[in-house]
């Protein structure tokens, strides 16, 4: 009897148990991380800023994408099906578009499903040309050259009247249904690299885009593995996976001796993506706040280690032993960015190309302390930058050197008084050569890490009898400031996105002024290297150029480009397969999380 009820009673606790081992089984699995900046929207036609562009690669599908294991890089099809076909000159690009893929469901459709086509490619470049978008980067797409695309913008301008999506062009069609047609006005041997830039140039659906007009950009609307679900402005975005999303399967080439890839695809491959189910970003400008939440278990991903809290996390490189006695991962590399500040070539103080302004801003260069700032600044996590030209791009050279590095006070000093700016009124601080004051005004933000960047600019400017005001206000304000033509001086970080090093040059090709190029540098000499270079092939030709493009921008220092990053990411050990990408965004779809690692 008593057995009989001891059986009784255990089966009762199984059946009790039941459902909570299914609901278990059942929680999503959540990413979770906070950036240092707030996004500007997710409308990819109106953006450009990197912390927008990380939500838009997850949301819009490009034609091709970045292995998301091999490196350095390999670029394969994403939705298009095989790689493009190109003529012999690079002039005629052809793609074709793989059927059965869809948006994400919305009400713009109407409660059809709207399938993927190359007329939503057509649409979605045209986009970039359209003077209502306002896009940051219609010279980098006019720069390409598509036949015809760049006259119906110039027809729109000229009778004030909206730009005709409906004109068929030249070099921007769509052959059928899933064969889509570029023709360009010049050889362009690395347009793969813009085809593979999903986050700008993924197909966006004109439905959606005339379904919500001015607010488009609060409602992207993509075929990719995650939609947004949730948007606080500059405080909290929430992704979930995309039921829409089509049939896909973890797949990479990790290079042969790459063991850590290697283990990730021999332990992912096969998996359906993403593998996760919601990704919640927060923006935390702060470093404290945002590290100490990261370890407190809040957040799976430190997304760049903040660099006061390097020391202590990650001594001469190496993860701390008390954290990596709790398990936690360090993924560690050199970033393909420049970290800068420029000048606003049109500015009365700072700007023009006369020896005179040449003299000022090469001196402040001279004066700024770069090693300092790497090592109370950066405290470590960044190499000195020498030009223009990003580590991993094209005519990158570790043992290039230029005078844009160097710091020398007393040169900067005699620069200043050859050219007249000396003290004129007595009161301790340089004056312009006419007499007027002299004063820097420099952009910054309201957190730690630019704070500690505004006292090195005092200091320094300090040292060369130059007086300095600070103009704070938020990040994407700073940003349309800039691209406005607004700000005398602000200093910014600038990724790659590719292995090309022309998007690194565009900063300062003079047709990008207001868009790339803030600093609205104009230089004829300059502009013709840009556009040779960039219908060379890479080679001894095209790198002849870049460093007598490297030497111009030196000499004129309308930016002064000071370092290149060293990234630090820390993952909590449950979050499982996270790489840094070298140039994309992507990596959401391609990480899981294992509950079991928990604490």
């Amino acid at each position: 009897m008593t057995a009989r009820l001891l059986l009784a009673g255990l089966a009762l606790l199984l059946m009790a148990a039941q459902p909570a081992q299914a609901q278990q089984a059942a929680e999503p699995k959540v990413l979770r991380y906070a950036l240092n900046a707030a996004e500007t929207g997710f409308d990819p036609a109106q953006l450009n800023d990197l912390y927008s562009r990380i939500m838009t690669s997850h949301i819009f599908d490009g034609l091709y994408e970045y292995d998301y294991l091999a490196r350095p890089y390999k670029i394969r099809p994403n939705v298009a099906e095989g790689m493009p076909e190109h003529s012999a000159d690079f002039r005629t690009w052809t793609i074709k578009i793989r059927p059965g893929i869809f948006f994400a469901d919305d009400p713009a459709f109407k409660g059809a499903r709207r399938e993927l086509v190359a007329e939503d490619f057509v649409y979605s470049f045209k986009r970039f040309f359209d003077p209502a978008s306002k896009s940051p980067i219609y010279s980098t797409l006019k720069d390409v050259g598509m036949l015809g695309v760049d006259e119906l913008r110039q027809d729109a301008l000229k009778h004030k009247k909206p730009f005709d999506y409906d004109h068929p062009v030249e070099g921007l069609r769509a052959l059928d249904r899933y064969t889509l047609q570029l023709k360009l006005a010049a050889p362009r041997p690395r347009l793969l690299f813009t085809l593979a830039s999903g986050d700008l140039f993924g197909a966006v659906a004109r439905e959606v885009v005339e379904f919500y007009g001015d607010k488009i950009s609060a409602h992207p609307v993509g075929t990719g593995p995650f939609l947004l679900k949730q948007w606080r402005r500059s405080s909290l975005m929430v992704f979930e996976r995309n039921p829409a999303y089509r049939e896909r399967f973890y797949d990479a080439e990790p290079s042969a001796d790459d063991a850590a890839g290697q283990a990730l695809l021999a332990r992912f491959k096969g998996r359906r993506l993403p593998m996760v189910d919601r990704v919640e970003v927060a923006i935390i400008e702060e470093d404290q706040p945002r590290w100490l939440s990261f370890l407190n278990g809040e957040f799976e991903l430190s997304w760049v280690l903040p660099a006061p809290f390097a020391n202590q996390a990650i001594p001469h490189g190496k993860l701390a032993p008390n954290l990596a006695r709790r398990g936690m991962q360090l993924e560690r590399v050199l970033a393909s960015d420049r970290f800068m500040y420029y000048w606003d070539m049109k500015d009365p103080v700072v700007g023009g190309y006369t020896p005179d302004k040449v003299a000022l801003r090469r001196a402040i260069g001279l004066g700024t302390d770069v090693g300092r700032q790497v090592s109370n600044v950066w405290r470590g996590q960044a190499v000195p930058a020498q030009s223009v030209v990003a580590p991993y791009t094209f005519g990158f050279d570790a043992d290039y050197k230029s005078p844009n590095s160097d710091h020398d006070p007393v040169r900067a000093k005699a620069l200043l008084d050859l050219f007249g700016y000396i003290d004129r009124d007595g009161d301790g601080w340089r004056d312009l050569p006419d007499g007027q004051p002299l004063l820097i005004r420099y952009a910054s933000s309201p957190d730690a890490r630019s704070r500690s960047f505004e006292e090195m600019w005092k200091r320094d400017l300090d040292a060369l009898g130059i007086r300095l005001e600070v103009k704070v206000a938020k990040w994407p304000e700073q940003l349309k400031a800039a691209r406005a033509g607004q700000l005398m001086l602000w200093q910014l970080g600038f990724s790659s996105n590719s292995p090309d090093v022309q998007p690194g040059l565009e900063l300062l090709y003079s047709p990008s002024a207001g868009g790339q190029n803030f600093s609205r540098f104009k230089l004829e000499r300059f502009d013709a290297i840009y556009e040779q270079m960039q219908a060379l092939p890479d080679g001894p030709e095209r790198l002849a150029l870049l460093r007598e493009a490297q030497k111009l921008t030196t000499a004129y220092m309308p930016i002064k480009f000071l370092v290149h990053r060293v990234i630090s990411d820390l993952s909590q050990p449950w979050l499982i397969g996270y790489k840094r990408p070298p140039f994309s965004q992507q990596f959401w779809q391609w990480v899981d999380i294992d509950p079991s690692q928990r604490p």
